[in-house]
């Protein structure tokens, strides 16, 4: 007999099918046919009529790409056990993909580097990520361990960012990026409204950003009194995770984008005072 659990906590299956259909703007033919059953039963399923199996809910989640938290609420809502663990990064499970991530935050030095969640927290950082922040902070604390509040709370790092408006419309387009495809995400729908209720944030960036960029990639430009540090930034996933924690685990590298910012960066890990 199929594991199960009281589906009572969670949202009917349907009623979030409907949701992430939407989200992935499939028709409900388009849906059926990419997961393998009839329009018919798949429109009996989103009302309610038919209760789909648990390998039917394996297809659907495939068909809609969804993320393994996802997943786990689909088949949450359906009655059934989730499928992926959800485990601490420090637990003994996970110590080899713990050395990786420590491995790449260690070889980007002198260089920032940092470890967030989906939710954009900050779990941890390297010496260079360290040292950036003390410099151009210029002895002040951070206020908050996400970093979308850093970057958009007045009194944290927005100060100190020269292209403000390019770096935060940016960040919300990522934020915007994850919710199209969590619909669901209520933490994530108050962060949003939250930065849009910070001083100086335009209320249309809630759906769309400004400007156009000319550069390559968005930098990260600081005031600092060295003069203006530049980076830009890459972003490295786990591969084929099967853990929801490390499918959600993102590893920001910011790399210097002049000669300048890489000069600051090697003195600062060489112990200089500048």
């Amino acid at each position: 007999m199929a594991e199960t659990r009281d589906k009572a906590p969670y949202p009917p299956v349907g009623l979030l099918l409907r949701e992430w259909r939407a989200a992935r703007r499939m028709s409900q033919l388009d849906m059926a046919l990419e997961c393998g059953m009839s329009a018919r039963h798949l429109g009996f399923v989103e009302t309610g009529k038919a209760q789909p199996s648990r390998d039917a809910i394996g297809r659907i989640a495939d068909a809609l790409s969804l993320p393994l938290r996802e997943r786990n609420a689909l088949l949450l809502a359906a009655g059934y056990a989730p499928q992926y663990a959800e485990r601490e990064l420090a637990t003994p499970a996970l110590e080899r993909m713990r050395d990786a991530v420590d491995l790449i935050l260690q070889h980007q030095n002198p260089y920032p580097a940092f470890i967030l969640n989906r939710q954009f927290d900050v779990l941890g950082g390297n010496d260079g990520a360290m040292n950036i922040n003390r410099f151009v902070m210029q002895g002040r604390e951070s206020r908050h361990s996400n970093l979308l509040r850093q970057i958009f709370d007045p009194e944290d790092f927005r100060p100190v960012i020269l292209n403000w408006p390019a770096v935060a419309t940016g960040f919300l387009r990522r934020l915007h990026d994850h919710l199209a495809i969590t619909p669901g995400d209520e933490y994530g729908q108050a962060l949003l409204t939250e930065l849009l209720g910070y001083p100086g944030v335009p209320q249309e960036w809630r759906f769309r950003g400004i400007g156009s960029e000319i550069e390559p990639v968005l930098t990260l430009d600081f005031r600092s009194p060295a003069g203006p540090l530049r980076f830009f930034e890459t972003i490295t996933t786990f591969a084929a995770p099967f853990d929801v924690t490390l499918d959600e685990l993102q590893i920001d590298c910011a790399f210097p984008a002049d000669a300048l910012t890489a000069s600051v960066c090697a003195r600062l890990a060489a112990g200089e005072m500048l």
